[in-house]
């Protein structure tokens, strides 16, 4: 039972942002939330459906990682979620005041852009596992699940 609790907080812990603060924030803030898609895509009524989409996302693809039913095309979603969030709104690059020493939101929002890749590493370790036979694994079955709270059985005598 401690296993599956330790996997449930991990895999919590893995969406925690999405669910339940960002899918939030984005019903409690839906105004604030499409002004900043707004800022990055001017047309307000696609800033719209992508943040309605996004809401889509987070809170769908989080569920199937917490439940674990098609959990790795759900991390596969959810890491390309976060490349293309940290490519349109983390645009660190963009920053007039990106420096390395000293008080500089570039430099904050280069940690946030980094932040969402490295997230995105994490979901591809669900989608793909921890070794080379996890992506033919995922591309022979892309809708199929790790079983993360399957109890494995311990296997008995040699190989």
């Amino acid at each position: 039972m401690l296993s599956i609790a330790i996997i449930v907080l991990v895999r919590g812990l893995l969406v925690l942002l999405f669910l339940p603060f960002s899918a939030l924030d984005k019903l409690l803030n839906f105004k604030q939330a499409v002004a900043q898609a707004a800022a990055t895509i001017p047309a307000r009524p696609l800033a719209r459906v992508l943040i309605v989409l996004g809401f889509g996302v987070e809170v769908v693809m989080s569920l199937a990682i917490l439940t674990g039913v098609a959990d790795r095309l759900a991390a596969l979603i959810l890491a390309g979620y976060c490349v293309v969030t940290a490519l349109l709104w983390k645009q660190f690059w963009k920053a007039p005041d990106f420096r390395l020493r000293g008080a500089s939101r570039g430099r904050d929002t280069f940690w946030d852009f980094l932040k969402n890749l490295a997230l995105a590493g994490g979901f591809l370790l669900i989608t793909f596992g921890t070794d080379v036979s996890g992506v033919q694994r995922f591309i022979d079955h892309p809708l199929s699940s790790t079983h993360p709270y399957a109890l494995s059985q311990p296997e008995v005598g040699p190989r």
